[in-house]
This record gives structure tokens, C-alpha cells and sequence, in this order.
């Protein structure tokens, strides 16, 4: 029997390989986080996952809340931007957002060591991106991103042609500040994809915080911010996210378990 206020979709799992419907639930468990910790904008914005094995990736059904995202709603669609699998959404019929596929397509297709891509319109990245100043490294959290990239806003990502400057401006770092809009974070697996996106989140609500009190801000010396974002790179410390997904997994099994449907 349907339960009021959930959709009715048809189990994908027997309709995949096992690797595929891993990363069905992983990314359906990271939306649900990413709404958790208040970074979703109701149904807009996208967080994709790489198929294992295949030149194809997930992404949200255009139409679904992030609060209700599950393994089986997830969209299959391939570089060139053919759906590939779906399940029935009846009379819905939900399909993906054209400017998500353009932004996470060019992101996959240039950068194959990338698993997971996080795309979101939070208050705090939005305000900040913004700002002439950017990401200022005034926090332990922001120098963590003191080379952060910067892409200049283009209007709504619906055009091929902005996937060069797309691919070419956050270089291989793992964030992207959007001029105007938001923000874009990549990962090598989901759970460093939070991660990053989380602490993001986290410095750019600091800065708000501490530029709206209207006193000097103090500054740090460069060599301190040089050594403590070497801190941060991959071949200092272990990957991120390698300790803290299987206890945002738990958490989310104690909360509602549906995310693995």
C-alpha cells in the first residue's frame, strides 16, 4: 500500500549491476544529507555519480525533493546526454535538468578520476560568490580552499559552449566558487565529495558571519596559510570522507532508510 506523501517507484535494483546500485544508494544518501545539513534548494541543483565501469552517470529526477530521493529514482544518462534507464514515474514522467547535465557531463567526461559532483545554491555560497573578495581564508575550515577556482557567470548553464571554461577554471582542485550562483565541488568518492562540499558550507557561512560584524577581520600570514592548506592535500593526510561516510550512512539508517529503496 502507497504511504501518503511518497511516490510509488518500482525497485531499479534488479535492473542493474550490483557496482551500479552501490552508487545508486550512495547518491541517494547524499542528497539526503545534503538536505539535512541545508544545502538543497527544494528541487533544484543536481548531484551526480559516475556509473563504475561506464562512460555514464546518476542524477536527480527534475521534479523530486531532495528529502525524498531514492536509490531507484535515479536517472541514467550518458555524456552525450541519452537517458539510458529510469523507472516508471507514471503520469510524472520526470526527466533531468538540461543545465545539470551541461555542468556535471563536461565535469565527467574531462576529469575521469572524479566519482561524485556536488552542485548547490546554498544562502552562504551564494552570498559569497558574490563578493569581489571571494573565499577569504580568515577560518581553519576556508584555508583548507585558499586555491579555490572562480568561474565568471555566464547566465543559466544551458549551452555546450561553456563547458571549456566549466572544465578550465577550478583546474584539479575539488571546488569551484560560480560567480553568482553557488557553488560546485568534485570528489574522487562520495563521501570526500560531502566533505568537501560540507566544510565549504561551513566557511563560507563563518565569513558571512564575521564580515557582518562590521570589524576588522584578522589576517593570517601567508606562510601559515600556505602550510595549513598543504595540511589538507590528498597526499598529506587520509582521503576525506573515509571515516566520516559510514557514520553519515548510520545516521541516515537511524533517521529514514528509505534513501536505499
Amino acid at each position: 500500500m502507497q504511504r501518503p506523501g511518497y511516490l510509488d517507484i518500482p525497485s531499479m535494483k534488479d535492473r542493474c549491476s550490483p557496482e551500479e546500485w552501490q552508487a545508486r544508494v550512495d547518491l541517494a544518501a547524499c542528497y539526503r544529507l545534503v538536505d539535512i545539513y541545508g544545502m538543497s534548494d527544494m528541487m533544484a541543483n543536481h548531484i551526480s555519480m559516475r556509473v563504475p565501469g561506464e562512460e555514464s552517470f546518476l542524477i536527480n529526477p527534475y521534479g523530486m525533493m531532495y528529502e525524498e530521493i531514492t536509490a531507484s529514482c535515479l536517472i541514467k544518462v550518458n555524456l552525450a546526454g541519452e537517458i539510458l534507464a529510469k523507472p516508471d514515474f507514471g503520469a510524472l514522467n520526470y526527466g533531468i535538468n538540461k543545465a545539470g547535465y551541461v555542468i556535471h557531463s563536461a565535469v565527467h567526461e574531462a576529469r575521469p578520476e572524479v566519482a561524485c559532483i556536488i552542485h548547490t545554491h546554498s544562502w552562504a555560497s551564494m552570498a559569497v560568490s558574490s563578493l569581489d573578495c571571494g573565499l577569504l581564508p580568515i577560518t581553519q575550515t576556508a584555508m583548507r580552499f585558499l586555491k579555490i577556482g572562480y568561474h565568471e557567470y555566464e547566465g543559466v548553464v544551458l549551452n555546450d559552449s561553456e563547458k571549456v571554461s566549466l572544465i578550465r577554471d577550478p583546474g584539479d582542485g575539488e571546488a569551484l566558487i560560480l560567480r553568482n550562483h553557488g557553488a560546485l565541488v568534485v570528489g574522487r568518492t562520495v563521501g570526500e565529495c560531502f566533505n568537501w562540499t560540507h566544510r565549504l558550507e561551513l566557511a563560507c557561512r563563518s565569513q558571512i558571519g564575521a564580515m557582518s560584524c562590521n570589524t576588522p577581520l584578522r589576517p593570517v600570514p601567508q606562510h601559515v596559510l600556505e602550510e595549513t592548506w598543504n595540511n589538507y592535500q590528498p597526499g598529506t593526510r587520509r582521503p576525506y570522507g573515509q571515516m566520516e561516510w559510514p557514520a553519515l550512512l548510520r545516521k541516515l539508517q537511524r533517521m529514514d532508510p528509505s534513501f536505499a529503496d
